[in-house]
């Protein structure tokens, strides 16, 4: 993967994870973060996963960043541009919709 790639995949991942580190930690130990999302066997829903995962980029020094970081990065990028386009009607503070892309770090009312 070039500079450019990175570049790209880095700034997508900026504008789509807009909640700080402490932030995303404090959300995900609620029990409406646990709640949500698709569960692999029962465990922790993906979405809760890639939380926890996003938490430890977001506190990587760019250099730091591995291909699977990237790769991670690009993923979390592609679902909340997936998902957002799915915004239902109405008020979503409460909403199942709301709180997956929270687990995923963007939190669609700021």
């Amino acid at each position: 993967m070039d500079d450019d790639e990175q570049k790209k995949i880095a700034d997508d991942f900026a504008e789509a994870v807009n909640m700080t580190p402490k932030q995303l930690e404090d959300w995900l130990d609620t029990d409406e973060s646990k709640d949500v999302g698709q569960k692999d066997g029962g465990g922790e829903s993906t979405g809760h996963a890639s939380g926890r995962r996003i938490v430890k980029i977001l506190r990587k020094k760019k250099a730091d960043l591995t291909e699977s970081d990237y790769a991670h990065m690009k993923k979390v990028s592609g679902y909340v541009s997936r998902h957002s386009s799915q915004r239902p009607s109405g008020d979503v503070t409460d909403t199942p919709w709301r709180y997956s892309l929270m687990n995923w770090g963007h939190d669609p009312k700021k």
